[in-house]
């Protein structure tokens, strides 16, 4: 417990609040201040001198009696050695605002520093590179945003596709074009500077306090715009259009070498650099990763099984949920799920078809989705890269020519899938891929046998827990085959690929992160390992 500069920071225990039907009582925000700073006073004596909300999620286990539970943040000016151990005693954390810091090195750069790719690894790497005097340049092998915005419209209104722009390439990376997810699992003070950096560049406030946080891709966009600038503005470069290649142990950005040292922030869908890394001598390894197909339910169905009559309260927003299953090694689980949102097409090459989740801010789509993915284990593919990549990109061929060859997804229908008959129709809940532009048959016969198997037990035992997520008219659109990347490119302890110097594997595409905040928190620990060697000047 710490009283730094004579203020004392803590968080306070849960704090849990019932929801009443909307037009009876207060607010619950209100309320579970009301509640935290009683509680904090009885402890200390005195009201803090500043409480802001640190956490909020929505507990809705029981439906129809929902609770939101808090936290806060609680700053007391002038804490005394007795208020110190009092909080301790209370078993309150400390709370510590957040913040990137590096001490510059003093290697001199052999040359500029060149970020390969724009996602949030390369974007996050870039701006803390940029802010700190390094002048980086940033190569992202896809378009700017308004462009790559252009580029997929088009290509979703049933226009010509475009391998190095859509929806896995392109200014911000493949997260662009999703829900905005912020929530992670990693334990790094760094996650909280994310948020906060996101929130500066305009990100809606709750991002900072909320226990599930979305950015919603529409809002996503702006921040994208907006980072880019900063950068720029910061003395940083960044290009579009251009891709990096690497070929006779050096990099190449449209024939020139770059000599300075490289962030490979590639993304997890970069196959042709993987294939390029491994032929040019890199340590690269296979990863589990995750394969499956997205299932979709109305939003209103949803919202009234887990909210009951408070379906609608804003103080609640839609309903969502997460649900795992796991037997032996392998388990099966619901992943990047989007309320009011649509299932989007995924693809990066012309043979191919990979589905998505996305949503807008205000999540006001008809449908919910949720990927339904199952653990893929090294010894599934061989246990080599090359077998990992070849193992997706059989089962995404094969969703290609089951939806007949030009991009449409195949669907099956829950009770269908369950009773191992294809679909001949598609269902109640229409399929939001691309507009509904898609093909009814066999999704489970192209999956391998142990995924298929997982699949429906995960669905039932699902459907136990939240009655109805079985629905026989559901679609099951496939295949989601881009949960992780399916390799991690090796590097030591001070972030350098091993046995290459100069090149720092970074972010989801290297297997180091797997989302929007643990990829820009990867990118900026390799920022700060290059800052911590390199003098700026």
């Amino acid at each position: 417990m710490m009283a730094e500069n004579g203020v004392l920071r803590i968080i306070t225990a849960g704090i849990s609040v019932p929801i009443t039907p909307q037009g009876a009582g207060g607010s619950p925000d209100v309320a579970a201040e009301e509640i935290a700073g009683a509680e904090l006073k009885r402890v200390f004596g005195r009201s803090p001198s500043r409480m802001m909300i640190h956490k909020k999620s929505v507990d809705a286990r029981r439906r129809g009696k929902v609770r939101l539970v808090y936290s806060f943040c609680a700053e007391f000016d002038g804490a005394t050695e007795r208020e110190r151990i009092a909080a301790a005693e209370a078993g309150f954390r400390t709370y510590c605002p957040s913040a990137f810091e590096a001490e510059p090195g003093k290697e001199r750069l052999s040359g500029r520093i060149s970020i390969v790719g724009f996602g949030p690894a390369g974007m996050f790497a870039a701006l803390a590179l940029s802010e700190a005097g390094y002048r980086p340049t940033v190569y992202e092998r896809g378009s700017s945003l308004e462009e790559r915005v252009r580029k997929v419209s088009l290509f979703l209104s049933g226009g010509g596709f475009d391998k190095n722009t859509n929806v896995q390439f392109g200014a911000g990376g493949a997260g662009t074009f999703s829900d905005g997810k912020l929530t992670t699992r990693i334990n790094d003070p760094l996650a909280s500077f994310v948020l906060s950096a996101l929130r500066r560049f305009g990100a809606p406030d709750d991002v900072e306090w909320k226990a599930k946080p979305h950015v919603g891709t529409d809002v996503l966009r702006k921040v994208v715009s907006n980072i880019d600038a900063h950068i720029r503005e910061s003395g940083g470069s960044v290009i579009y259009d251009t891709k990096v290649t690497f070929s006779g142990g050096a990099f190449r950005a449209g024939g020139e070498r770059l000599d300075g040292p490289v962030i490979l922030a590639v993304g997890h869908s970069a196959r042709d650099t993987y294939s390029e890394l491994l032929a040019g001598g890199f340590s690269v390894e296979p990863k589990p990763f995750s394969v499956g197909v997205r299932i979709e339910h109305e939003q209103s169905w949803l919202d009234d099984a887990m909210f009951g009559e408070l379906a609608g309260d804003p103080s609640l927003g839609r309903a969502e949920y997460a649900f795992s299953l796991r037997e032996g090694e392998r388990g099966v689980y619901t992943f990047c799920m989007c309320p009011g949102g649509v299932v989007v097409p995924s693809s990066s090459d012309y043979d191919e078809v990979v589905t998505n989740g996305m949503s807008n801010r205000d999540r006001a789509g008809r449908n919910a989705n949720a990927a339904v993915s199952v653990s893929v284990l090294p010894a599934d593919f061989g246990s080599t890269p090359a077998g990992a990549i070849e193992y997706q990109k059989r089962l995404e061929r094969a969703a290609f020519r089951a939806g007949g060859g030009d991009f449409r997804a195949p669907v099956q229908l829950v009770g269908d899938f369950l009773n191992g008959r294809p679909s001949q129709r598609t269902g109640k809940i229409s399929p939001t891929y691309m507009d509904g532009n898609v093909t009814p048959g066999d999704v489970r016969s192209l999956l391998p046998e142990k995924v298929g198997d997982m699949i429906e037990k995960g669905i039932r035992a699902f459907d136990r827990k939240l009655h109805g997520f079985s629905a026989p008219e559901a679609p099951l659109t496939g295949l989601e085959t881009r949960t992780s990347a399916p390799v991690r490119i090796l590097r030591g302890e001070n972030y350098e690929a091993i046995g290459v110097k100069g090149v720092y594997p970074c972010g989801e595409g290297a297997g180091y992160a797997g989302g929007i905040v643990s990829a820009a928190v990867d990118g900026l620990r390799v920022a700060r390992a290059i800052i911590n060697r390199y003098s700026p000047a």
